[in-house]
């Protein structure tokens, strides 16, 4: 009975999925994007994950310009309290740890990098001065080097290199990482890295732990659905379209009541905007530049003022496009040159063609309604001599007319004027 019972329970664990006992590590991705609100979340779900499920390891493929000082710091203090242990790996080839992607890099447990990257470049940026005597970047300079100072201490890295990267915002190869003890190794692919990783023991918040992910299953998690939107919407750059779409889109709806769709896709794309700007760091006067260079470009068409309005909204909308997003002390948040140069001008195009047409409207001769039959041309039904009455045909339509010369049935006649149901007609000469 006893062996029969030790049989069933071997059975049993041989049904049980290979999840439950086989070793895995986890893995998660930031493949060039900026660190914001959204990766902060989806970095710190990560850890907790990899916690509860008992992971080898979790691995962060790393590739980043830089984030926000409020994200980077969330992210940190998790990676320092994690009882999982956290790998960022900088991959791959051309891709690098900038900015905040440094902070991140050092407080993992193991920094590798693959052949053909960078990590630096992580001094402090901030608002228009420029100038290193300005106590505002002295301030988040020696803030900002002390904080990351800290981190490399924790872990064991080369701290003068880390400060100094931020200082002076040096940046440096895979080859001199390694060199300076800023990483752990080099290593090409992900499968060499599980081998380098093998057998390697790491202080967790919890203790000591030794990797064993020579043989471990890979579980890769991608960024949900909603997550991946949101990230989207919280680059400068599409929260800039956004705006810039959700304007015109107002104003087309305002301006031409009952379209309905420009009014929807308009009120979305400003809902989506206001979203965009809790994640990211927007200036007021930015906002109020491009909202004013909406309005010149609006008052031009009102008001002809024979292309001034128009360049003033052009000049309002690329200093305000400039002036949008505030820069932080991680990085330099800012919509390329390229893109609004092409949307302030692509807006302008767009509101010259709405006063050429407005124009064209005005100036346009009246074809339609009594106006519109001056000047045209008819046929004499009757003969008439001058300053008598007869019948002539118009756009098909049969009218009485006053002759100012003597007209023969079949003449060619031109209406000169109207008066109330009759018409002046002359002979076409």
């Amino acid at each position: 009975m006893r062996y029969m019972t030790i049989a069933s329970l071997i059975l049993l664990i041989g049904t049980l999925p290979a999840s439950l006992y086989s070793k895995h590590v986890d893995l998660i991705e930031i493949n060039g994007g900026t660190i914001n609100p959204i990766s902060a979340e989806y970095i710190n779900d990560a850890i907790a994950n990899a916690e509860a499920s008992k992971s080898e390891c979790l691995i962060l493929l790393l590739d980043t310009p830089g984030g926000l000082l409020s994200a980077t710091q969330s992210i940190v203090k998790d990676m320092l309290a994690s009882n999982v242990p956290l790998v960022v790996y900088v991959y791959p080839s051309g891709s690098g740890a900038v900015s905040a992607g440094v902070s991140i890099t050092i407080a993992a447990h193991i920094a590798a990098m693959a052949s053909g990257t960078s990590i630096g470049a992580a001094h402090p940026v901030t608002g228009a001065k420029t100038d290193s005597a300005d106590v505002g970047i002295q301030k988040a300079t020696n803030w900002w080097a002390s904080f990351n100072r800290s981190i490399a201490e924790k872990r064991g890295r080369n701290a003068d290199w880390v400060e100094q990267a931020v200082i002076h915002s040096v940046s440096i190869t895979e080859t001199e990482a390694l060199k300076l003890k800023v990483i752990d190794f080099i290593c090409p692919n992900l499968d060499s890295l599980l081998i380098m990783l093998d057998g390697r023991t790491v202080d967790v918040d919890s203790g000591k732990v030794t990797l064993q992910t020579k043989n471990a299953s890979i579980r890769r998690h991608e960024m949900g659905t909603r997550s991946k939107i949101l990230d989207m919407i919280s680059n400068p750059s599409i929260a800039y379209f956004l705006m810039i779409i959700g304007l015109l889109g107002l104003y087309f709806e305002f301006s031409n009541p009952g379209l309905i769709l420009p009014g929807v896709i308009g009120g979305i794309c400003i809902i989506l905007f206001l979203f965009s700007i809790q994640q990211l760091p927007i200036s007021v006067t930015g906002i109020l530049l491009i909202i004013f260079a909406t309005i010149l470009f609006v008052l031009e068409i009102k008001v002809p003022s024979y292309g001034i309005l128009t360049i003033g909204g052009i000049i309002s909308m690329i200093l305000g496009s400039l002036m949008l997003f505030k820069n932080t002390p991680t990085m330099s948040v800012q919509v390329p040159l390229g893109i609004i140069l092409t949307t302030t001008l692509t807006t302008a195009a767009i509101f010259v063609l709405i006063i050429g047409f407005a124009l064209r409207a005005q100036t346009k001769k009246i074809t339609t309604g009594s106006e519109g039959i001056i000047g045209e041309e008819g046929v004499a039904i009757s003969t008439f001599e001058r300053g008598t009455v007869g019948n002539i045909k118009v756009h098909g339509e049969y009218w009485k007319a006053e002759s100012l010369d003597t007209i023969e049935k079949g003449n060619i006649v031109i209406v000169e004027e109207i008066n109330r149901l009759r018409l002046k007609v002359r002979k076409r000469n």
